[in-house]
């Protein structure tokens, strides 16, 4: 079994991390899991519904999917174009389940999730 250790850099709170704050003090939590790096994704009712009715539908009633990848991913890779977003990446049937995090001070937060038919490129940060 192939590890990666994540190593995030300590960084000041963008105006991304401040805004989601604000949205997690209003807001029901949809989805709250661990990650096998040992942070924590969430994710609100309201931006998770955004997720499912606008960006991608099929996910509806697959939340329980979402965040079995997050808690269990058969692989993690870092976003080429941003090093503080990590996907999240789960064999499900013919397929992938792709989920999307980017890394705040206090916790991960789910940016989107979608089927995938392969694995993303990205650097390998974990691999179960």
């Amino acid at each position: 079994m192939l590890q990666w250790q994540l190593q995030l850099e300590v960084v000041l709170p963008t105006e991304v991390d401040r805004e989601w704050e604000l949205q997690m003090t209003d807001s029901t939590v949809a989805i709250d899991v661990m990650t096998p790096l040992g942070f924590r994704v969430v994710c609100t009712e309201e931006y998770w519904q955004r997720i499912v009715s606008i960006k991608h539908p099929a996910l509806k009633d697959r939340k329980e999917d979402v965040k079995t990848t997050l808690s269990e991913p058969n692989e993690i890779r870092r976003s080429m174009g941003d090093p503080e977003v990590l996907l999240f990446h789960r064999r499900d049937r013919s397929r992938w389940l792709c989920a999307v995090v980017k890394c705040g001070q206090e916790a991960g937060y789910l940016i989107t999730a979608y089927p995938a038919d392969k694995v993303k490129l990205g650097e390998p940060v974990w691999i179960k």
